[in-house]
């Protein structure tokens, strides 16, 4: 059956819980519901006045765990055209469950008498049902008290004020003229332990002369904060909502450090996180082989075709070792980094055991493809053919080299041996991709496939290469033209329309993905190439303003940034899109360690003149101005830091 679509869902969360409806609040079916830990905790949720469902006219978030929506009642209250009986629902979502308050107002010249009554429902359904679109089976009436689930899941609901009789949400309520009458419901899933909210609020937050990046920040940090998750003590940042909120390798790890100008907290809670379940042994069932980092954990209960603990991917080892390094330079204690260094080692020597390059070959119980174009079509030839595995993806090479240089300096802080070798092993990786990526028109491959043949296409991950010093500067220059004939007016597409696969709507031949972006663009501004990283923040902010500033997972990548309906929204990695435009604007480096930090904002500013608030680096917090023309004000810095300007 066909995956749900979600384009036009509203979405609250508060990992591990989310809550979508459509635009009247009500729960119908399909992927409606309120969920915690994976499961569906209601699965109806339909609130009629004397036997009718209001008419919703108004929705709006009221934050990224919260929404309000407004519905009137026309066949009640005063004669005429206007509505003088209205129905206001405020929802909110937590850990365990949410609440909805439901409030009754009469603005009609008579006293109201009606009954109001809500009908829910749950089918425990798992999120893999969900997505997949299967009949989930049979629900249980929540109004009186619902049996648990064969595997124990439990369910509480609860009314204040009570309804009029046990076993139905019904309440006959009088409302004189001007007058309203609340009622507060709430739904908890009772069989998992209490969860607290992890870490404190961000506080970062811009003021400029184009609004739209002001909204595009507070929007993406809002969504970071309630994406927050913990395993055990470490913090993460979930996925996505609804299909990924939970532990992810590769996409954990880039929301973590597209996000570092709000604090290393996360990076270090993720890094540990994922540091508990390292690979240490060879299992084909789970892909996880010694010193590689996993893909995803789902709960036992919740996990679908895939193990709950699942290591099919290619690019978080990688990833790992230069998020620890990039965290360090960001102000993480050296007493925090120092206990990750052996997980460090252990992964630059499962990427030193490939024989050439980084390549995986998928497996018939795991997934396809283990770079970040995971779909099963998301490798293809210019002609489009699907390539053949094993694969040795382009991106994957510069992480790599990128995970060796950023390892040997690790290595090297702390006094560990080893550091002259890694840098060794990273300039051999380059030299052999520079004689086996490169494909005639002058752009690397986007594979290499199992027979060494060149998987031509030209796509957004040779972006990911940027910024890596695997590039010369001409090599660089040559991506970067080409990553421009990839651009979209609102993103960088994943795939050029030249080639045979192109679809704009596809998940990752054509479509547009903010954190693909991201990369790309801070990569952009690491090799000098400034005025396309200008271009490719004016597109960010243009997808922005079409998404009400909550940029989904991905995007129709033509001219008019179509929603892909599966899309998940909010996505941690797209969310981490605005503090990474802004570490762009800046032209933001970091290096605690040696004590400096320097900025070069990119001139003349794509968004006019602003300021930046709350931006943390180590132990404070950096407040500067940026005029129009580039020159900077530094109001207030982290202690004990020289900044450098050019």
């Amino acid at each position: 059956m066909a995956q749900p679509y979600l384009h036009e869902h509203v979405t609250c969360v508060a990992a591990p819980a989310t809550w979508l409806s459509d635009r009247s609040g009500q729960l119908r079916g399909g992927a409606d519901g309120l969920y915690v830990d994976d499961r569906r905790v209601l699965s109806r949720l339909i609130v009629t006045v004397e036997g009718a469902e209001p008419v919703p006219v108004q929705v709006r978030r009221t934050g990224a765990a919260s929404a309000r929506f407004t519905a009137v009642l026309p066949a009640l209250g005063d004669d005429g055209p206007d509505p003088t009986v209205t129905l206001d629902r405020r929802r909110e979502v937590g850990p365990r469950g949410g609440t909805e308050t439901l409030t009754l107002t009469n603005l009609s010249h008579a006293t109201l008498t009606v009954e109001i009554a809500a009908t829910c429902e749950t089918d425990y359904a798992t999120m893999g049902a969900v997505k997949d679109g299967r009949d989930t089976g049979s629900t249980v009436d929540l109004g009186g008290t619902p049996a648990a689930a064969r595997d124990g899941m439990r369910v509480s609901v609860t009314a204040d004020p009570a309804p009029d009789a046990a076993g139905a949400l019904r309440w006959r309520v009088t409302v004189a003229p001007r007058d309203s009458w609340s009622v507060l419901l709430g739904f908890t899933r009772t069989d998992v332990a209490p969860i607290t909210r992890v870490a404190e609020p961000s506080r970062l937050r811009v003021t400029a002369d184009d609004r739209r990046l002001d909204a595009l920040v507070r929007t993406g940090v809002e969504d970071l904060d309630a994406l927050r998750h913990a395993d055990g003590e470490h913090v993460y940042y979930a996925a996505g909502s609804p299909w990924y909120l939970t532990l992810f390798g590769r996409d954990s790890l880039w929301a973590a450090r597209l996000a570092l100008p709000l604090g290393t907290a996360v990076a270090a809670g993720t890094l540990r996180a994922l540091a508990g379940r390292q690979g240490v042994r060879h299992d084909p069932e789970t892909d996880e082989e010694p010193g590689k980092i996993l893909h995803e954990v789902r709960p036992v209960d919740a996990a679908h075709w895939l193990p709950p603990v699942y290591y099919g991917t290619v690019d978080a080892t990688a990833l790992f070792v230069s998020t620890a390094a990039d965290a360090y330079r960001w102000g993480l204690p050296a007493a925090e980094v120092e206990p990750l260094l052996p997980h460090v080692e252990r992964a630059l020597a499962w990427l030193a055991g490939h024989d050439g390059f980084i390549a995986y070959q998928s497996s018939a119980k795991g997934l396809a493809n283990h770079g970040w174009k995971d779909s099963g079509d998301g490798v293809q030839h210019a002609d489009g053919r699907i390539a053949k595995g094993p694969l040795a993806l382009c991106e994957v090479q510069g992480y790599a080299y990128r995970a060796a240089v950023d390892g040997a300096w690790l290595l090297e802080a702390f006094g560990r041996p080893g550091a002259a070798g890694w840098r060794d092993w990273a300039r051999g990786l380059a030299e052999r991709f520079r004689s086996a990526f490169w494909c005639p028109g002058g752009y690397p491959a986007v594979a290499l496939d199992g027979a060494g043949e060149q998987v031509d296409s030209i796509t957004s991950n040779i972006g990911h290469l940027l910024g890596t010093g695997l590039l010369t500067p001409g090599e660089s220059a040559r991506v970067a033209g080409h990553l421009a004939g990839l651009r979209s007016p609102f993103g960088i597409r994943t795939i050029a329309p030249s080639s045979a696969g192109y679809n704009f709507l596809s998940y990752h031949l054509g479509s547009v993905w903010p954190h693909d972006t991201a990369i790309a663009l801070l990569g952009l501004v690491r090799d000098g190439h400034r005025q396309d990283a200008a271009v490719v923040i004016r597109a960010v902010l243009d997808a922005a303003a079409r998404f009400d500033f909550r940029l989904p997972e991905l995007f129709g990548g033509d001219d008019g940034p179509a929603p892909y309906p599966a899309s998940c929204r909010p996505q941690a990695w797209a969310a981490a899109a605005g503090p990474a435009v802004l570490t762009a604007l800046l032209g933001l480096d970091v290096d605690m360690p040696a004590g400096l930090l320097r900025l070069a904002p990119l001139s003349p500013s794509p968004v006019g003149a602003y300021r930046v608030r709350g931006l943390r680096v180590g132990g404070g917090e950096l407040d500067v101005s940026i005029s129009a023309d580039g020159a900077v004000t530094v109001h207030d810095g982290p202690a004990g830091l020289t900044i450098v300007q050019p």
